[in-house]
């Protein structure tokens, strides 16, 4: 009997003991403000995280950490998830993706229309052509060959993908204007079926450029058809954002609703001043469609003017069969004149960002290929044409022809009213639309958008702190919690235990975009520190070299 109440005395002691020690992490994160990516208020509390994933969330105020912050004054929250990253090349160049990584994005989501996979010859070979400053060879076919080699290369960012629309027209019909045969949608659905089943998210289109502009919108429901089935999504940058701008609102519906499938709009705007007063009227459709059942949801860039290439100032047809037929063509006296004619018609019927613009005035040149033209770079088309005593139509079909390119351009679009009632949207995410850029190096060989520097940063900055457009909870929630859930994208997005630990450490009284229209390559400033898969790539505002990043998987993955 003494023997076991000994035994049992020892135990009880034991237990007592065991519960007093202290749990121990490999990072633990002290009296912070915890924005848990849901929406919901903030609370103060500790954040644990062992390996890769978030161990613990509460009190932890007598656990240890190898390493521990002390984040009082500060917020923690979820990774950013960039809804619209063209980070495809400069995360080749420089896997660091600083120019994200210091406004705390931990995932870039690519596939605007063009994929980088699946690739066949003539695919592959337009890529190879298309290259600028950044110069790579192809060594994958499948898109999931392509985001393994920039796992395996090193990156400091997550990255997933959409199968791009045009990449696969691109594949299986070339560059030419015309339907897609039988056969050949037979082509295109079997690879759709194989990229889904290889983790990616779903479809991407981007409709205003050829040779995207010839697909019908049968053919992509044909498409959706099949990421549906493995629970993906279609996300399209639509025919038209500015005098078709409801058209195309309806036809994403209508892909939505037969193809059975969630769709999502990028880069919502209201281009050229004629179009603002079209907000009401498309909320109206997207919060109709949402009450009928359908999950139609939106993603923005915070700015008055977007990024593309002079492609979008001329019509499709003379585009067709790729870049040389187009520049071939823009050397016909016959063919420059009806291009000039149609580059300044008001009423065309393809999208014209030069219409949209309103002036040449708000078309500005920031990327060239040819050296010998990168002096333009920053000058408006108006002041190019002046230079040149030519008319802005005529120089700019000179320049793509002289730059071998399509010329980065920026174009001045929308109203800052608009902007900001978009931001509150309930299904509203964001996107940067841009590269990941290092201050150094390749990238400052041409210019590009701030928003590739500031997205992020500026919605916390700017309409958070600043102008209480939305809360920082809502800010936060918009930035993770709601894209992830869009995505579909599993234990990433919220603070919750047993999820990765992508976090960001923040002052949201300091964070602070730099980046201008005048001056674009400027970090931003007052993110301390950021957590990519439980190990730290940023820290108190410095990049540490790791590069932790992983292919994210959409919801059709399936192991081999």
């Amino acid at each position: 009997m003494k023997t076991q109440i000994f035994l049992s005395l020892t135990f009880f002691s034991f237990y007592l003991l065991s519960c007093s020690s202290p749990e121990n992490y490999d990072i633990l994160i002290r009296n912070a403000r915890i924005i848990d990516g849901s929406g919901d208020a903030s609370y103060l509390g500790d954040v644990g995280i062992r390996a890769d994933t978030i161990a613990a969330i509460g009190d932890l105020s007598k656990a240890k950490g190898s390493e521990e912050i002390d984040a009082e004054g500060m917020v923690v929250s979820p990774g950013f998830i960039n809804m619209l990253s063209w980070a495809v090349e400069s995360l080749i160049e420089d896997g660091k993706s600083e120019g994200d990584i210091r406004q705390g994005v931990t995932l870039e989501v690519f596939g605007e229309g063009e994929s980088l996979g699946p690739l066949t010859e003539v695919s592959r070979q337009a890529l190879l052509a298309s290259q600028g400053d950044i110069k790579y060879d192809i060594t994958w076919e499948s898109l999931a060959e392509y985001l393994d080699f920039l796992e395996q290369k090193g990156v400091s960012t997550n990255v997933a993908s959409f199968l791009g629309a045009t990449t696969l027209r691109i594949n299986t019909i070339g560059f030419e204007d015309r339907q897609a045969t039988p056969t050949e949608l037979d082509t295109m659905r079997a690879m759709v079926e194989k990229g889904m089943k290889e983790g990616a998210l779903g479809i991407g289109s981007s409709l205003i450029y050829a040779p995207a502009f010839y697909s019908s919108t049968e053919e992509l429901i044909e498409l959706c058809k099949v990421a549906s089935k493995y629970d993906g999504m279609y996300i399209s940058h639509m025919r038209s954002e500015g005098d078709r701008l409801l058209e195309s609102l309806d036809e994403l519906i209508r892909i939505a609703a037969e193809a059975d499938i969630r769709a999502e709009v990028y880069h919502l705007k209201m281009s050229g001043q004629k179009n603002w007063s079209k907000y009401d009227q498309v909320v109206q459709k997207i919060d109709s469609a949402r009450k009928a059942g359908l999950h139609i949801t939106t993603d923005m860039y915070n700015y008055v003017a977007g990024a593309t290439g002079l492609d979008a100032a001329m019509p499709p047809w003379v585009q067709e069969g790729g870049f040389e037929a187009w520049s071939k063509r823009l050397q016909d006296p016959a063919i420059r004149k009806k291009v000039a004619a149609e580059m300044k018609d008001p009423n065309v019927k393809w999208e014209s960002l030069m219409q949209a613009a309103g002036t040449t005035d708000n078309i500005l040149l920031v990327g060239f290929n040819n050296d010998s033209l990168k002096y333009l770079t920053g000058k408006t088309l108006t002041e190019v044409s002046k230079m040149r005593g030519k008319s802005p139509e005529e120089t700019a079909m000179d320049l793509v022809i002289q730059d071998g390119s399509r010329v980065g351009t920026v174009y001045f679009l929308m109203t800052e009213e608009n902007v900001k009632k978009q931001i509150a949207l309930p299904y509203m995410s964001f996107g940067s639309d841009g590269a990941s850029m290092s201050t150094s190096g390749v990238f400052l060989k041409s210019s590009t958008h701030p928003r590739a520097y500031g997205n992020f940063s500026r919605l916390l900055a700017k309409y958070v702190r600043e102008e209480k457009v939305i809360s920082l909870e809502e800010a936060i929630h918009k930035l993770s919690g709601l894209p992830a859930s869009n995505l579909k994208i599993k234990k990433r997005g919220l603070i919750q235990t047993g999820y990765f630990a992508d976090l960001v450490i923040f002052d949201p009284m300091k964070v602070q975009d730099n980046a201008t229209f005048e001056k674009p390559h400027a970090y931003s400033t007052g993110i301390s520190h950021v957590f990519v898969n439980g190990t730290q790539v940023l820290k108190d505002g410095e990049h540490t070299g790791a590069f932790p990043g992983r292919a994210v998987k959409g919801p059709g993955f399936k192991e081999n």
